[in-house]
């Protein structure tokens, strides 16, 4: 009996040992995918600073229970006035980062053991994009204007940004108004850099579950960076000219549709009317 209960014992610490080496890996990936998720466009490891902080390293700079205190609550952290938190603020200029969904204290510690095994490496994977700061040529902007309008598919299916965004320069009804116009995006997300962040990995409610499964591809991001540095560059402002052109063509298209359906029912009235009194008319005389 006591050979058989043993036999069990080491049958269960075996079958615990593999399920431990599965799901650790698997953890990992979680932890993983959830960093690119939501930290990417603002963050790298080994990458240098985007609108946040680079994280090499950053267990070095601050103690774990203070980081994980700061990331399950920024604005809280800062509130209490504390001069780290007040200063990473400053550096972000005046940016706080919001929280985050789903962000627990168990996820916070995996995401810090992450980074810190990420810091190890000679070269992370979450040390973002290199974007060239070489000046761009007419052919990047017409393509990033193609890739823009959708006259060049993204090559993982994803919408081209026309269906939600607009922009000053497009002419006619300008593109989508669902999202911000991008006519200055260039401007409010401070460069290159952080703008090819950003592409990479969009963190809105809207965009994070379009692009999760369809991100763009560095070929993509760079033109699109190009096409955004050029409309900055033209200077003016956000197209409202597009929003005034869209309502008056809308009001001018029910004024005529309301015409025609009048011209149509009036017609149709006396083509029914006309006749009937008619033959009223002529029972009376006979």
């Amino acid at each position: 009996m006591n050979g058989l209960f043993s036999h069990v014992l080491q049958r269960f610490r075996s079958l615990s040992f593999i399920l431990l080496a599965v799901s650790a890996p698997l953890a990992g990936q979680e932890t993983a995918d959830f960093f690119r998720q939501n930290c990417i466009s603002c963050h790298t490891i080994g990458g240098g600073r985007l609108t946040g902080p680079d994280l090499k390293n950053v267990t070095q700079r601050k103690d774990k229970a203070w980081l994980i205190q700061f990331v399950m609550g920024p604005q809280s952290v800062i509130d209490k006035g504390d001069p780290y938190a007040l200063k990473l603020q400053q550096d972000a200029r005046g940016v706080v980062m919001p929280n985050i969904a789903g962000l627990d204290r168990t996820r916070a510690e995996a995401l810090l053991a992450l980074i810190e095994a990420e810091s190890k490496l000679a070269k992370s994977q979450f040390a973002g994009l290199q974007i060239s700061d070489r000046p761009f040529t007419a052919f990047d902007i017409e393509q990033g204007r193609r890739i823009f309008t959708g006259e060049n598919r993204l090559a993982n299916g994803g919408p081209a940004c026309i269906s939600c965004h607009t922009i000053r320069d497009l002419g006619g009804l300008s593109g989508g108004r669902l999202a911000p116009d991008l006519t200055k995006v260039y401007e409010r997300l401070e460069g290159r850099k952080n703008l090819a962040a950003w592409l990479f990995a969009p963190a809105t409610p809207t965009m994070q579950p379009v692009f999760k499964r369809q991100a763009m591809k560095p070929e993509e991001i760079l033109p699109l960076v190009a096409y955004f540095e050029s409309s900055a560059r033209k200077g003016g402002q956000d197209d409202s000219v597009g929003v005034m052109t869209f309502f008056l063509l809308g009001l001018g298209g029910t004024a005529a549709a309301l015409i025609v359906f009048d011209a149509a029912w009036r017609g149709r009235f006396r083509a029914v009317r006309r006749p009937l009194v008619e033959t009223n008319g002529g029972r009376r005389k006979a």
